[in-house]
């Protein structure tokens, strides 16, 4: 049991940290998006403004899910959720969390795959500014890990509070 607490203690402090600091992420979108509306405007246009907004926003996604995840702001079905007691939450979230954990670790293989070929052969972006593609690869395959390891550790707050112990949601 003090495993699960600790491993719970140190993702769930790290996730928050990133979170909270990547949550920021959406100032550079704006900036990069408000650049690209001026360059449009007053001078030659950007190539590189579009598809630099699709990279931030897809950092900003990736990374920030696993504090979503740990911040129960995910989507919930909760027609009858809300009501259930405890230990009928927590055996739901333990086999739900089951099959989230299945799909990351398909979508980590699938991810690592994509990696491997984009750094093998130098892909680059089809667009006329042609970037390499491996940098956001690179950041959705952590993103994706620290997601697998929130979830692992919302799997963990379900068993001990299953056994009985009483572990907060959030980490403050």
């Amino acid at each position: 049991m003090n495993f699960l607490r600790g491993y719970v203690r140190i993702v769930d402090r790290l996730n928050h940290w990133i979170g909270r600091v990547v949550m920021y992420g959406i100032f550079v979108m704006m900036g990069i998006l408000l650049w690209s509306s001026i360059s449009k405007t007053f001078f030659l246009p950007s190539l590189w403004t579009l598809e630099m907004a699709q990279f931030a926003m897809v950092s900003y996604y990736v990374l920030g899910g696993p504090y979503s995840i740990q911040m129960g702001s995910n989507v919930r079905m909760d027609l009858l959720y809300g009501e259930w007691s405890e230990r009928r939450k927590a055996w739901t979230d333990a086999i739900t969390v089951l099959f989230l954990i299945t799909y990351l670790i398909v979508m980590l293989y699938g991810g690592y795959d994509s990696l491997s070929y984009s750094l093998q052969y130098g892909e680059r972006s089809p667009t006329a500014w042609r970037p390499y593609l491996w940098p956001i690869k690179t950041i959705m395959i952590v993103g994706l890990s620290l997601m697998l390891l929130q979830a692992v550790s919302e799997l963990f707050k379900d068993i001990l509070r299953l056994k009985g112990d009483d572990i907060p949601r959030e980490v403050i």
